[in-house]
């Protein structure tokens, strides 16, 4: 069997077979990009679990909001492509709700990264907020330190970012994502049918701010102590 990450990968297995099963991993809308006929009944050789990130899009905006209740601005870092449309779309809805004003920030490269937080400077946004893409996963480092160059309030999806030193992160937890990851290759090995497999979406989240951020970037009394 195939496991593949990211929607670049997981294109790409279904591209090379139709009947090896394939599990994938990390990815926003596999019904959108056509991965699977249904969440519930996937009917191919595809099945594993779904990020849900564009449902998430609006709740990370009002969680910057929250802790930065002036903030008007925000940078939306996304890569470009299909994937991230509807995770983008989310995003802008819940903007005009927030009152916020969304700079959305595409490249096709990650060596883009250092002109697109020009752009950010440019519009004058006081936040960032990332879309996850694997293709930027090596990249994330980077990201995350050119956040702070410009000092940007940073939310991100992934625990282990807010650790590296973004301000604060939302989404499921990784770790547990792995280990679905597991159950579902052993049941697949075991003689399970992809077809007949439901699209896992999690159902945990976790909020994490780095306090050390905040406080370099004068929130630490916004955020509390406790956080």
């Amino acid at each position: 069997m195939i496991v593949a990450e990211g929607a670049g990968a997981i294109r790409a297995a279904k591209n090379a077979t139709s009947t090896i099963p394939i599990m994938m991993s990390e990815v926003n809308d596999p019904i959108a990009l056509g991965f699977v006929a249904s969440l519930a009944q996937p009917g191919g050789n595809i099945t594993g679990i779904s990020n849900l990130s564009p449902e998430l899009s609006g709740k990370r905006l009002e969680l910057l909001k929250e802790v930065i209740p002036k903030i008007s601005r925000v940078a939306l870092l996304a890569y470009q492509g299909a994937a991230m449309r509807t995770s983008i779309e989310e995003a802008e809805m819940a903007a005009r709700a927030l009152h916020l004003q969304l700079h959305l920030l595409e490249i096709d490269r990650p060596g883009d990264l250092e002109s697109v937080f020009d752009v950010a400077k440019k519009h004058r946004a006081e936040a960032l907020m990332q879309i996850q893409a694997a293709v930027l996963s090596p990249h994330q480092q980077r990201i995350i330190d050119l956040a702070a160059k410009n000092k940007l309030s940073a939310l991100y999806n992934n625990r282990i970012d807010a650790e590296a030193g973004g301000l604060m992160s939302y989404g499921f937890n990784a770790a547990e994502r792995l280990q679905r990851v597991a159950i579902y290759v052993d049941k697949i090995l075991k003689g399970a049918k992809p077809a007949n497999l439901p699209v896992e979406q999690p159902t945990r989240f976790e909020l994490a701010i780095n306090l050390k951020t905040a406080k370099q970037i004068a929130l630490a009394q916004r955020v509390g102590e406790s956080g």
